[in-house]
Order: C-alpha cells, then sequence, then structure tokens
C-alpha cells in the first residue's frame, strides 16, 4: 500500500474543488494545462507518481501557488567543516 502524504491530500482536493468552482472537466483542465486527462484524475486521487512538471502544469492552470519551505543552512557553519 502507497503512502499518502499530507500535502498530497492537500493538493487533491484544492484541485478538484477549484477545477469544480471553474466548472471545468477533467478533459477541459486537462487540455487547459497541457497533460492528458488521466494526469489530472491521478493528481485528484492522490497517485503519488504525477511527474512534477505535469503537476506544475495542473496548478499553474488552476493559479494555485506552491511553497517550498527548507530549513535554513549555515553557511558559514559547513564551510568551516571543510
Amino acid at each position: 500500500m502507497a503512502v499518502i502524504f499530507p500535502i498530497q491530500e492537500q493538493i487533491a482536493k484544492n484541485v478538484h474543488a477549484l477545477r469544480k468552482q471553474a466548472g471545468l472537466t477533467l478533459i477541459g483542465l486537462a487540455e487547459l494545462a497541457g497533460v492528458g486527462k488521466t494526469a489530472v484524475f491521478d493528481i485528484e486521487h492522490k497517485k503519488a507518481t504525477v511527474q512534477l512538471d505535469t503537476l506544475l502544469k495542473v496548478l499553474t492552470a488552476l493559479n494555485i501557488g506552491l511553497t517550498l519551505q527548507v530549513p535554513e543552512i549555515d553557511v558559514e557553519a559547513k564551510n568551516a567543516q571543510r
């Protein structure tokens, strides 16, 4: 059984809701994003194998932004270890 991460749940829920709000079908969103309808289906059903570029095309078509949070890196400490 595949592990579902919380971000997958959030993306799937929001893509589905915004697609419906926009009055788009799976095919309509796929055409707007320039991807296959299966890709949109897979995103909405939390499939883990969706390619990042495909996901970003769908999110962009729906005006959904994605923010990446990374821990701060202490560059000076890292350089001192060398």
